[in-house]
């Protein structure tokens, strides 16, 4: 049998998605073999799923971008050479290289920073074929020069297909959503989301809202209402599953909404926060205030928001009282040190895409330590320190949130996290610091899932992945 020798670099082509010339990376240390691929939109029937999206073939030139669409063969979950896992889709394309041409299965990821647009891995590789290690170029040598025959365009920023999530359509939030993303020439659909309802496959999946199945969304908004985390949450997963990009993912949202396990996950982190302890017997109530350092403390509800079921003890047997009406309710609780030289204030930090885009000082009335606004707090401009920026965006990266309203009080030690929000109001942070918050929430939706090229090739940073 004669052998086909391939080298760490090879030219190739898959003719069945219209992509005459690709430059590809052939790695047998890896087992699946990867495109290139972005704008990524599944479509067709449940019985028949297609999956269409763009790639710019040569790294070098991003006014080239080519559309392909496959049948849907799968999703697969793959563990990339840095460790992280991510849901792919999977396709079957014929490749040819030279003279030979065989069926191979390809999943798409976005290469966009990767010199080589394609990666030819060890499952894609014939009994026949060997790897040459030290050699490249060893079968016929292509060039992108076969695209100039090809219809071209300049990709000017697409038109998105939105969604928000949420019961609550006519409120700020909402609105200002809406206007920003109708601003930049996106559509947004409204949709309430206990009534959705899911059709849970493999392949296909679908999710229905008032007798039709819902389209393709490019993003979802997820402003889950705190009294149907559990299904909206679930409604946010089928999203996820079915290749949407989720603005708020749902286990962000699942552990921002549990206290407990939100401030377990601060903890890990090293991010700082007020002594927290957690117990259910009753016999450890007084344990539980000695652990916190004593009265004054703040007890709250495990489901509680907008600072409704939490309470300031200041006497131990102010604590031991509120403690024992929360287990006569049977309400889980956390009891936490209460930070004195907070005084009454914390700072809101509006966390989107790593970075604090606006903060507010929030005062709670005079006799309310409490300082949310819809408890009647005022908000005014601050500005934050270095830590304070750092600890913001550390806690959001924490809860996997892209956009995250993050709490934190001032301590004597430094910044401490009081809360993480997964849907943080859009309100009182863009009346307080004059940014346009919604249009920057579309920006980076946009860099997400239709991301601009760079503005030019020498800034362009290439890795050889």
């Amino acid at each position: 049998m004669t052998q086909f020798t391939l080298g760490w670099e090879e030219w190739l082509a898959l003719p069945g998605l219209g992509l005459p010339a690709i430059r590809a990376k052939v790695d047998t240390g890896a087992r699946t073999s990867a495109l290139h691929a972005f704008a990524i939109e599944p479509f067709g029937s449940a019985d028949k799923p297609m999956v269409r999206f763009a790639i710019h073939p040569d790294p070098a030139d991003h006014d080239l971008e080519i559309i392909c669409s496959a049948p849907l063969k799968d999703r697969r979950e793959v563990t990339s050479s840095n460790g992280e896992t991510e849901l792919r889709f999977v396709i079957e394309a014929e490749v040819v290289m030279g003279e030979r041409r065989w069926p191979i299965e390809i999943t798409l990821t976005d290469r966009g920073s990767m010199a080589y647009r394609m990666l030819l891995g060890r499952s894609a590789l014939l009994d026949d074929m060997i790897v040459s290690p030290t050699q490249r170029m060893q079968q016929p040598e292509l060039s992108f020069d076969v695209y100039r025959a090809l219809p071209r365009r300049h990709r000017a920023q697409r038109a998105l297909r939105l969604a928000v999530l949420t019961r609550e359509p006519n409120n700020y939030s909402t609105q200002r959503l809406i206007e920003a993303a109708e601003t930049r020439g996106h559509t947004m659909e409204v949709i309430d989301t206990s009534r959705c309802y899911m059709n849970i496959r493999a392949v296909g999946g679908e999710v229905h809202y008032d007798g039709r199945r819902l389209p393709h969304y490019d993003a979802v908004i997820p402003r889950i209402g705190a009294s149907i985390t559990s299904y909206g949450t679930a409604v946010v997963r089928q999203f996820e599953s079915m290749g949407t990009y989720c603005l708020s993912g749902s286990e962000g949202i699942s552990v921002s909404r549990d206290k407990l396990h939100a401030h377990q996950v601060l903890a890990r982190h090293r991010i700082g926060m007020p002594t927290t302890a957690f117990a259910r017997s009753p016999k450890d109530s007084g344990n539980l205030v000695e652990l916190v350092g004593g009265a004054p403390l703040v007890l709250k509800l495990l489901e509680s928001s907008q600072g409704k079921g939490v309470v300031l003890a200041e006497t131990p047997k102010a604590a031991e009282s509120v403690i024992s009406a929360f287990q006569g309710l049977k309400a889980d609780f956390l009891v936490q040190s209460f930070v004195k030289e907070a005084a009454g204030e914390d700072i809101r930090c509006l966390v989107v895409g790593g970075k604090v885009v606006a903060t507010m000082r929030r005062r709670g009335k005079p006799d309310d330590f409490r300082s949310n606004l819809h408890q009647g707090g005022t908000a005014e401009k601050v500005r934050i320190s270095r830590e304070e920026r750092e600890v913001a965006i550390k806690a959001a990266r924490a809860m996997k949130l892209d956009v995250a309203g993050v709490d934190l009080l001032r301590g004597a030690d430094g910044p401490k996290v009081l809360e993480v929000n997964s849907s943080p109001g859009l309100e009182g942070i863009e009346k307080t610091s004059g940014k346009d918050i919604a249009g920057l929430i579309m920006e980076h939706i946009e860099t997400k899932v239709a991301p601009k090229p760079p503005r030019s090739k020498s800034r362009t940073k290439r890795s050889a992945g």
